[in-house]
C-alpha cells in the first residue's frame, strides 16, 4: 500500500498525545494529565445561544471569512489592544485550522521556520509536510523566549518566527522585555512573526503580553476552544494589520477550498462569548496550577507555570520516556517531552482535570520519584 501514498505524510508520525490519550480508553479511572482540554463545560448561556442559532437557522455556511458581526468584534479588540488601524480578520475551524492556513500561504519548500523550543508539537509536523525547515532554538532550563537565540537563528532563508505565549507545553508567559526583543530581532530583517494566543485569558501573575502591541508584522492566531471549553466546536480566528492584509487573503483563500467556513451556529456564540466574564474559572485553574507547583516542586525539577494548564517537569533518571511508562503502569497518564521538543528530559502535565485528581497524580508521582 505504501506505493500509493504521498512522500509527504512520511514527514509526519502519529501524535503522541493522542496515543497516550488511547490509553486512557484502556485504564480503569486513570489520572488523565495527558490531554489539553478543560474539565469544565461550555457556559450554559453560551450553550443556549449556540442552540438558539440552530433553531433560528444559522446552520447553512457563513462567508469564507466569517461572520460579519463576529469579525467586526475581533477587529475591534484587534484596535484596542494593538492600535491598529485597519485590521484583516478571518474567523478559522480553530487555531488549529489558522495554522494550516498560514503555513500553507507562507512557507515554501526550503523556508526556514525559527521555533522556540520546546513547541507545541502542530508546528513541527506542518512545517516539515511543507517542505520546509524547522530551526530550534533551545529555551531549557526555564523556557523563557531566547530573544539572542532567535535573533541568531535567523537567515536569508528566514521566513517565519512562531511564538506561543501562553505555552503549551511548557506554561511559560514571555515578557514585555522578551517580546521587544523579537519584535527588534524580526524588524531588522523584515521577518513575520505568527504568534499562537489561544490561551490568552489563562494567565496567571498578571496580562499576557502580544508581540502584535510592538510589530506590524504580526499574525496573530486567537480562538474560543480553549477559554470557553469549546474545544469541539472549533472556533479561532487570525489578525493582522494592514501590513498583513494580504496575508489574511491568502489564508481566505485558502480556507474556501479546504475548511469552506467555522461552524456557522456556533459563531453566533462566539460573538457573545467575546463578552462573557470567564475570571471565576481562570482564577480555578490559578489554583489548579499551584497544587502541581507546590505539590511537585520539593522532589522534582519544574518552572513555575505562568499560563496555561501545562506544567513542563524535568523527568528523574534522564529518559522521560521511560519515566512516563513507569507513571502510565500507575495510572497516571503524561505526556514524554520529546512530543513537544528535540530532548526528551522532561515530561508534560495537563492539569485540566478535577483538583482531587491532582492532588491524586501529584502523590502517585512524587512515590515514583522517590522509586527510582
Amino acid at each position: 500500500m505504501e506505493r500509493y501514498l504521498a512522500e509527504r505524510v512520511k514527514q509526519i508520525d502519529a501524535s503522541g498525545i493522542r496515543k497516550v490519550f488511547a490509553l486512557a480508553a484502556e485504564l480503569e479511572n486513570p489520572v488523565n494529565f495527558s490531554i489539553g482540554q478543560p474539565d469544565f463545560d461550555v457556559p450554559e448561556e453560551l450553550k443556549e445561544i449556540a442552540t438558539e442559532a440552530i433553531k433560528r437557522g444559522y446552520n447553512k455556511y457563513t462567508q469564507t471569512a466569517g461572520d460579519n458581526q463576529l469579525k467586526e468584534n475581533i477587529a475591534r479588540s484587534a484596535v484596542e489592544h494593538f492600535g491598529w488601524s485597519q485590521p484583516s480578520v478571518l474567523v478559522t475551524s480553530g487555531v488549529s485550522g489558522g495554522i494550516l492556513l498560514a503555513f500553507m500561504s507562507l512557507i515554501n519548500p526550503g523556508d526556514e521556520v525559527v521555533i522556540p523550543d520546546p513547541y507545541f508539537v502542530m508546528y513541527k509536523h506542518l512545517v516539515n509536510l511543507l517542505g520546509g525547515k524547522c530551526v530550534y532554538v533551545d529555551s531549557y532550563p526555564d523556557f523563557g523566549l531566547p530573544v539572542d537565540g532567535i535573533a541568531d537563528a535567523i537567515t536569508e532563508k528566514t521566513k517565519l518566527i512562531i511564538l506561543n505565549s501562553p505555552c503549551n507545553p511548557t506554561g511559560a508567559v514571555y515578557s514585555e522585555e522578551e517580546i521587544k526583543g523579537v519584535a527588534k530581532a524580526a524588524g531588522e530583517k523584515g521577518i513575520i512573526v505568527l504568534s499562537d494566543e489561544i490561551y490568552e485569558q489563562f494567565c496567571y501573575d498578571g496580562p499576557v503580553v502580544s508581540i502584535g502591541k510592538y510589530y506590524e508584522k504580526s499574525l496573530i492566531l486567537g480562538g474560543f476552544s480553549k477559554t470557553y471549553a469549546m474545544t469541539g466546536w472549533r472556533l479561532g480566528y487570525a489578525a493582522a494589520g494592514a501590513g498583513l492584509s494580504s496575508v489574511i487573503e491568502e489564508m481566505t483563500k485558502i480556507q474556501q477550498y479546504t475548511f469552506v467556513c467555522a461552524p456557522s451556529p456556533f459563531q453566533k456564540a462566539a460573538i457573545a462569548a467575546m463578552d462573557y466574564d470567564m475570571s471565576e474559572y481562570v482564577d480555578a485553574y490559578r489554583r489548579k496550577r499551584d497544587l502541581v507547583f507546590e505539590g511537585l516542586g520539593d522532589n522534582f525539577e519544574l518552572t513555575k507555570p505562568g499560563g496555561a494548564f501545562y506544567a513542563f517537569v524535568k523527568a528523574p533518571g534522564g529518559s522521560a520516556t521511560e519515566f512516563v511508562e513507569k507513571a502510565i503502569k500507575k495510572n497516571v497518564l503524561i505526556i514524554p517531552g520529546n512530543v513537544f521538543s528535540e530532548r526528551d528530559s522532561h515530561f508534560r502535565i495537563s492539569y485540566a482535570t478535577g483538583d482531587e485528581k491532582i492532588r491524586e497524580g501529584v502523590e502517585i508521582l512524587n512515590k515514583l520519584y522517590k522509586e527510582i
